[in-house]
């Protein structure tokens, strides 16, 4: 499948999801040497397309900061968003192995990722309903755009959001919630009255209830670092059982043929002499 605008030539790579309103695509754009990625909506829905652009025509933010294109193709209506590594925040995050001060970091940084994406309100509730979230190895949090717009609502506020990412920092927290850590209770509290405006509201609190920072014991951060990288871990160890399995092979296939395995020759007469003199005399 190629779409294709006056700049871009986009092909299909992958489809990550399709219904009846609109299909989800990451493509490569083959007029681009480095052959650039890009999250591209396929919409069929044209209420939905006029929803759309009258969202980003009356929002405060300029659209080319985040919008890559907009295009009409065989009767379809192309939205095409900058593609970003998929690492999903929710797949990503241990909180059950993190100390709380890095826990309240992601929740910080999650906050940061939903005020400085440059989004209208609308884009921006699909993208934290959707959990398209991503968490870098460094625990920085990064939008990805691959959104349904079948659930588009024009009505949404900057309130609305900014409840939607409170309920994802609940969730972010609620490993501590035994540990009766100060920011997954007030957030807790707060949600339940309906309490935030504002994402500025939600940033102070999170400052504020945060655990002091203090030094982490050798002992969680050896285990947190096994969390960590535990794939790693298991990819290095199933190598070495990979090159003993063969080298165990290879020594009984030499016994078989030699009747004795060569390579071990030199750990038994290595000994036979010492010098001049020989020990077997």
């Amino acid at each position: 499948m190629i779409y294709q605008s006056a700049k871009l030539q986009l092909k299909s790579v992958r489809l990550v999801a399709k219904n009846e309103v609109n299909e989800i695509r990451i493509c490569q754009n083959m007029t681009d040497t480095n052959k650039s990625m890009f999250t591209v909506i396929v919409v069929k829905d044209h209420d939905v397309v006029r929803r759309f652009l009258e969202i980003y025509e009356n929002t405060e933010h300029k659209a080319e900061d985040t919008l890559v294109e907009c295009f009409a193709h065989d009767g379809n209506h192309i939205i095409v968003f900058p593609y970003v590594h998929e690492r999903p925040l929710m797949d990503f995050y241990r909180g059950d192995a993190m100390p709380i001060q890095s826990c309240e970091d992601v929740c910080t940084n999650t906050i940061i990722a939903s005020m400085a994406g440059q989004l209208p309100w609308p884009i921006l509730y699909l993208i934290l309903m959707q959990r398209q979230l991503n968490l870098s190895k460094d625990n920085s949090v990064y939008l990805g755009y691959a959104i349904d717009l079948k659930y588009l609502d024009e009505t949404i506020t900057e309130e609305d959001c900014v409840n939607a990412c409170a309920r994802i920092l609940l969730e972010l927290l609620e490993p501590k919630a035994k540990q009766k850590a100060t920011s997954y209770l007030l957030l807790d509290k707060k949600l339940r009255r309906k309490s935030y405006r504002r994402f500025t509201e939600l940033y102070k609190d999170v400052q504020i209830a945060s655990a002091p920072k203090k030094k982490i014991p050798i002992k969680s951060r050896i285990k947190a670092w096994f969390i960590r990288n535990k794939d790693n871990l298991f990819r290095i160890l199933l190598v070495i059982c990979i090159i003993l399995v063969i080298f165990v092979l290879v020594s009984i296939i030499s016994q078989a043929i030699f009747g004795n395995v060569p390579w071990l020759r030199m750990f038994i007469r290595n000994f036979e002499t010492i010098g001049t003199e020989s020990l077997l005399q």
